[in-house]
């Protein structure tokens, strides 16, 4: 982060950021290859066995094509005659798919009283159904206030119920636990998505 003074004593931070890749792309190409020899593997996937790394970058040119270092730890190391561009932009592809086919399930909270009324119950139960049916897990808990902390059992039982009541699409991970003034339970979906 640097900082940056403007007119007028206004500062400016300026935050740089890198992009973190998946896989790191940080092969050794054609010249950079310096090993005695190493296992050749062709374009086509076929094993062309033990050469020196002179005469299989030979073979890689010959082709058009590149000498790339796969499994640099290997005895010998395994190098691959292939299109480096290409297999660089498909590697991205996949991990574009990757990310847009991951799912981040979050964690939606409903909090309550004991006291609770019927209909306000009945409104949180059918707004806790709605995010069970996105997808997301749902923490119900009940905050306990002053005299209400001698009547846990009043807590546990309106939990047991807006578990029960949301039975059909979410299954309880937990019984009602009570850690300090609130008892919560987690709601996950029975058909994740």
């Amino acid at each position: 982060m640097r900082e940056l003074r403007g007119c007028s004593g206004i500062r400016f931070f300026v935050v740089y950021l890198e992009v973190l890749t998946i896989a790191k792309l940080d092969h050794q190409l054609n010249e950079e290859i310096r090993d005695k020899e190493v296992r050749l593997i062709g374009a086509d996937g076929a094993q062309l066995g033990i050469v020196s790394s002179a005469e299989a970058n030979a073979m890689a040119e010959e082709q058009g094509l590149d000498l790339v270092k796969i499994s640099p730890n290997a005895v010998p190391p395994v190098c691959k005659i292939m299109d480096y561009s290409k297999f660089c932009y498909d590697q991205k592809k996949r991990e574009k798919d990757a990310r847009k086919n991951q799912r981040v399930v979050e964690i939606k909270e409903i909090r309550m009283s004991p006291s609770i009324d019927t209909n306000d119950l009945n409104t949180k139960v059918k707004s806790a159904q709605k995010f069970l049916a996105d997808g997301n897990r749902v923490k119900v808990s009940v905050r306990f206030r002053g005299r209400e902390m001698a009547h846990t059992n009043l807590g546990e039982k309106l939990l047991l119920d807006f578990a029960a009541s949301c039975a059909e699409i979410a299954s309880m991970e937990k019984s009602p636990k009570l850690e300090g003034r609130f008892m919560a339970i987690f709601l996950t979906p029975k058909n994740s998505k």
